[in-house]
């Protein structure tokens, strides 16, 4: 057992989204009598206050993007093109969601430029070595984050369900190590965020080479023993690789400056049940507070 502090870092953009959407289909936004859709600051409010009762930490940090252009933009012009804008009843909630990360007196960090991801890569990576780390996402590019001190929580479908990656496991789970995510998602592409990799090369394939040759740039050294086929593809999708690989790794150097005492998880919930009650009209703000007021009070 360590008495190391605990850092629980939240994937706000990941938990609103999934807040939001799981409700969005019944067209029910819960707007208040201001006007204000709430269903994904509802969503928001139960996967927050649930990883904080389920991990326990002693800080707590929420992060989010800053806009839609990133550098990633920059490098790809195609990234993430396929997706839609947001629906017009979720983009109210993204300031009221950090709001309440707010009233919770927990920091919300961003830095325009760079995604979410970038900036968890770069806060773990900061306190990984004196504080466990643990980071709340349903965004599996992030296992590429784990290491020594830092666990990667996977939600799944049912309210307080995760799947933990640490380093101990991690292999077992996945058949890589997490530095190889990046090299999977440089050869087999990312569908969701539009960028290609090599045509033809799916993740059995991916996998499969990766477990030969452990990095694409052993891969790429050992062309020559390849069938004349897979040469072909690595020749003709050159530039395609090369790119993805790129955009695959999550940046852990962004220029945010941050103080792990800001973050210290504060169990006086008082300013956020009255932020829920006047500002939001939530009646019944007890869901989410009171098991957390019962485990700060032993």
């Amino acid at each position: 057992m360590t008495d190391r502090s605990h850092v629980l870092i939240v994937d706000g953009m990941a938990l609103l989204f999934r807040g939001f959407f799981a409700t969005a289909f019944t067209g029910n936004f819960m707007v208040n009598s201001k006007g204000i859709p709430r269903n994904g600051l509802f969503g928001f409010l139960n996967y927050f206050t649930n990883s904080v009762e389920t991990f326990q930490p002693t800080h707590v940090i929420c992060c989010w993007d800053m806009g839609s252009q990133t550098f990633r933009n920059e490098l790809y012009e195609g990234y993430k093109s396929n997706r839609d804008a947001p629906p017009e009843e979720l983009v109210p909630q993204f300031d009221l969601a950090k709001d309440i990360v707010t009233a919770f007196q927990v920091p919300n960090v961003g830095v325009t430029g760079y995604e979410a991801d970038d900036c968890i890569g770069t806060l773990t990576k900061q306190l990984q070595k004196d504080h466990q780390v643990t980071v709340v996402t349903g965004d599996h590019d992030l296992l590429q984050l784990v290491d020594d001190n830092i666990n990667i929580a996977i939600m799944k479908k049912g309210q307080g369900n995760y799947d933990v990656f640490h380093a101990d496991n991690f292999y077992e789970k996945k058949g890589l190590t997490p530095k190889q995510i990046i090299d999977l998602k440089g050869l087999m592409g990312d569908s969701s965020d539009n960028y290609p990799g090599v045509k033809g090369v799916g993740e059995k394939t991916a996998l499969k080479l990766l477990m030969q040759y452990e990095t694409i740039d052993n891969l790429l050294a050992d062309k020559e023993n390849l069938t004349k086929g897979m040469q072909k593809k690595l020749d003709q999708y050159a530039e395609d690789l090369a790119i993805s690989r790129k955009l695959a790794a999550i940046h852990t150097e962004v220029p945010l400056t941050f103080s792990v005492e800001t973050a210290v998880w504060n169990n006086d919930l008082t300013n956020i049940r009255t932020y829920l009650i006047d500002e939001l009209e939530f009646q019944n703000p007890g869901r989410w507070l009171d098991k957390l007021w019962e485990k700060a009070t032993g």
